[in-house]
């Protein structure tokens, strides 16, 4: 509407029509319309202080203020549709059917138009301005590198960890062996060594090593990343799912990685991890002196000036990896882990408990508070108990007391009965035999009475009465399969066998 006005200002100088095209960069004959059009609405240079852009326009263009009184879409429905997984909907089958309500609304074109004017004014991207030490975005490159062993000359597809921090943008990256829980939480330790320092707050893509269900509103992070979270003083806040521009600040660091670190290497031949760590190190400090485009500054220039002193200092103690693992306590007061049983204190038993291990250390868990702590056990010793643990006297507990397992089991069979009895007996103390002996009455209830009588009693005549020995008895059916004993031939009549009846006679002799 300004150049409309200019037109009559310059025609109101006397200006010709081709003067006016060249100054306002139009053609005569648009000039010629103008023109006629504000004769036509009897307007006039100087237009009048109360005339704004859109009365001139209603004067000027009355067939526009008609198009703006037609029915609106509804732009959201119409994407809905468009993203819905249902088949051939198409921008023109959603016209048609606005046209069906609207005989008087948008032409094809104009519907068009109008939509994606919409959709980029929804689609807004939200610049973040991070303060220093506040954040750092993590993520795995989508490209790998080759790994190769020098002695079989196997491939192995080393996964790129890539971490930028919000601020100065200031990048780390390094190659492991996998994405398990293990690898993606060394590499932070290594991330905060490289830093000198850790940021507040953890911002991870919902990789399954960092969060065991993506939720924006409830994330389920595993306990082994808040484990270590907890001990560097940082908290874990997790991208949106499907939400990369969440994470814009890492979705731009791997992309420059792999444009800038990866690529540059793909030619190059490496033999081991450390040597294809050096190669990432020296191409990713390259990349992050390289000042940024239009600027006179680099990422590690940031870094330096401000975001490093504002990082948090690192702990004092050294982080050991944990890993954590849900258990039920058992009647025998142990929680099962790793082939072994480790005692909490009686009261806790059938009780639910977490396990926190590190390669040292065995830690049982209850409501958040510790109850048990074990020095990690790898010999061949299966039972680790602490007195303090142990109730005053095992018979205590009648409901679970060692003679009430030879009972139940004698009330099956005196077989069963005999064998739990040897069990518990076999045991250091007799609550390490109660899991045997449940094991035997549930063999009992999976192959009947009669089977499992058979095959105590072959256990027994074969002395090995023990759970495992009865199981193999049942599951390779040999409890409906004789017992075959070895029986001696009877030795041959000869001059130089003597005989017993010789020795007998022998020791009489003696005796005399």
């Amino acid at each position: 509407m300004r150049r409309i006005g200019e037109v009559l200002r310059l025609h109101a100088e006397e200006r010709s029509l081709g003067e006016i095209a060249v100054s306002l960069n139009m053609g005569k004959s648009t000039v010629r319309a103008c023109l006629e059009r504000a004769r036509a609405a009897g307007l006039s240079w100087p237009l009048p202080p109360e005339l704004d852009d859109a009365a001139l326009e209603a004067k000027l263009y009355p067939g526009s203020t008609e198009v703006a009184k037609r029915a609106e879409p509804d732009w959201l429905q119409v994407r809905r549709e468009l993203s819905s997984r249902r088949h051939h909907v198409t921008l023109s089958l959603l016209w048609l059917e606005y046209r069906q309500d609207h005989p008087d609304g948008y032409g094809y074109t104009q519907f068009c138009v109008k939509f994606r004017r919409w959709q980029q004014a929804q689609d807004l991207v939200m610049r973040f301005e991070y303060p220093d030490g506040e954040r750092v975005f993590i993520d795995f490159c989508g490209d790998t590198m080759d790994v190769i062993d020098p002695t079989t000359g196997e491939v192995d597809q080393a996964q790129i960890f890539c971490a930028v921090l919000g601020a100065s943008g200031y990048m780390y990256a390094e190659a492991v062996r996998s994405q398990d829980l293990e690898s993606w939480l060394s590499a932070h330790v290594r991330m905060f060594g490289f830093y000198a320092g850790v940021p507040e707050i953890l911002v991870p893509d919902n990789v399954k090593s960092g969060v065991r269900r993506a939720c924006w509103y409830d994330p389920d992070i595993n306990p082994s990343y808040l484990d270590l979270a907890q001990h560097f003083g940082a908290v874990v806040i997790p991208a949106r799912p499907k939400h990369p521009r969440d994470k814009a600040a890492v979705e731009a660091g791997v992309q420059a990685c792999e444009r800038r670190v990866l690529a540059p290497l793909r030619k190059h031949r490496f033999f081991n991890y450390a040597e294809l760590n050096r190669g990432l190190l020296a191409k990713l400090s390259e990349l992050n002196r390289e000042p940024f485009r239009g600027l006179k500054v680099s990422r590690r220039d940031l870094y330096l000036e401000s975001e490093r002193a504002a990082l948090r200092p690192l702990p004092t103690t050294r982080y050991e990896f944990a890993a954590f693992k849900p258990a039920t306590v058992g009647i025998d007061y142990h929680v099962q882990f790793d082939g072994r049983f480790y005692s909490v204190p009686f009261r806790l038993a059938r009780q639910p408990v977490e396990v926190r291990s590190t390669r040292s250390v065995v830690e049982v868990l209850h409501r958040g508070q510790r109850v048990a702590s074990h020095v990690r056990e790898y010999s061949r010793r299966r039972y680790i108990t602490d007195p303090a643990h142990m109730p005053a006297a095992h018979r205590a507990h009648a409901e679970w007391s060692p003679q009430r397992m030879v009972n139940w089991a004698a009330g099956l069979s005196p077989q069963a009965g005999q064998v739990a009895e040897s069990i518990l007996r076999s045991k250091p103390h007799p609550e390490h035999g109660y899991r045997a002996c449940l094991g035997l009455i549930r063999l009992a209830k999976r192959y009947g009475q009669e089977r499992f009588t058979a095959a105590c009693e072959r256990a027994l005549e074969l002395h090995s009465p023990t759970y495992h020995s009865v199981k193999s008895i049942l599951e390779h059916a040999l409890d409906q399969t004789p017992l075959r004993v070895a029986v001696l031939p009877h030795p041959p009549e000869h001059e130089n066998l003597r005989g017993g009846a010789y020795y007998a006679a022998v020791d009489s002799a003696q005796e005399a």
